[in-house]
């Protein structure tokens, strides 16, 4: 009973870098009920959210294409410091070189845009297996 209740209970931390609003709410809808969400704007605040809160987050969501500091930059300031953080990017081009881009810079994953339910609750189950839908 009480491991039920705890997974119940669980709630991972997820930064979530994101320029677009309307895609942000996007993600929030998603997993904001089962997920407490920090968002930045551009790389540059999410290199300095996850200095912030690396002891709590749990993954972070990164998109690709941002203003100030793009993604790819901010993974891999992120990766100097924190090798396993699953740090899931999202990308609206499918092109092959991009996703090999992404891995080469320490993506754990490369979601493609538009990000459905089922691929970013699919994806962040597992890496965070204690988190129910």
């Amino acid at each position: 009973m009480d491991t039920e209740k705890l997974s119940e209970d669980y709630r991972p931390l997820i930064l979530v870098a994101e320029d677009d609003e309307s895609n942000f709410k996007l993600i929030k809808a998603i997993i904001g009920k089962k997920c407490d969400i920090l968002w930045a704007k551009n790389g540059e605040e999410m290199v300095a959210l996850f200095k912030e809160n690396r002891d709590k987050a749990e993954a972070m969501l990164m998109d690709i294409k941002m203003p100030i500091m793009n993604g790819l930059d901010a993974t891999v300031i992120i990766r100097k410091e924190d090798s396993k953080m699953p740090i899931i990017m999202q990308t609206a081009y499918a092109f092959t070189t991009d996703r090999e881009k992404a891995m080469e810079c320490g993506a754990t994953e490369v979601l493609v845009k538009p990000i459905t339910l089922s691929a970013l609750r699919t994806c962040l189950s597992k890496y965070l297996p204690n988190l129910k839908w």
